[in-house]
């Protein structure tokens, strides 16, 4: 049952942040089309370049938990990428129960007034031409609420794998990873010899 859940979350955050993808070439095409109106025709707007930053924004904040789910976030390898998969599931599954969740939990226990603030207000940039700024803002509580999701399917994950229940998704990126790394160690000195 709980496996069956963290694959419907995997699912719903694969569409996600594949379909948020799209978003960085719109930002790109807006930055680009802004920069052409404004030296062609001086001509500049403060709603289009946040514009720009809403769609970066939502791609970063809505790809997060893809991110997560593949695996794909950034960590500090100092240590972690010595030990062996299963002390990497148990490391996953601390930072997970013990920092990730009681983290994004309290962001969004915390942005639920921010966001509801700003909406009830139909709060407005300062600047001129600005946009509203309640749909930006909840762009944070929605990839904050993503985030919740996947890192308990992540939990889920590590659990079921610890158990022995499940294999391990990621276990050939982690061994290639592996061989790739110690490949470059050993050409690099035989460079050098």
């Amino acid at each position: 049952m709980f496996l069956a859940l963290s694959s419907g979350i995997d699912r719903f955050n694969a569409v996600i942040g594949k379909a948020v993808i799209w978003l960085i070439l719109a930002s790109l095409l807006i930055s680009a089309g802004n920069a052409l109106v404004r030296k062609t025709f001086a001509v500049s707007s403060n709603a289009w370049l946040e514009v720009q930053w809403y769609l970066f924004g939502a791609a970063f904040l809505l790809a997060a938990a893809y991110t997560l789910r593949e695996n794909e976030h950034i960590r500090v390898d100092i240590l972690y990428g010595k030990c062996s998969r299963r002390t990497q599931h148990m490391i996953d599954l601390f930072g997970h129960v013990f920092f990730l969740m009681p983290f994004t939990i309290l962001m969004a226990v915390y942005l639920l007034p921010y966001v509801s603030q700003s909406y009830q207000s139909n709060e407005v940039s300062n600047s001129a031409g600005g946009l509203i700024l309640w749909p930006a803002k909840s762009l944070l509580l929605i990839g904050f609420l993503l985030l919740i999701i996947q890192g308990l399917s992540e939990i889920i994950k590590k659990i079921a794998i610890l158990r022995g229940v499940m294999e391990d998704p990621h276990s050939a990126t982690q061994e290639t990873e592996g061989i790739d790394a110690e490949a470059a160690a050993a050409s690099s000195g035989e460079g050098q010899k």
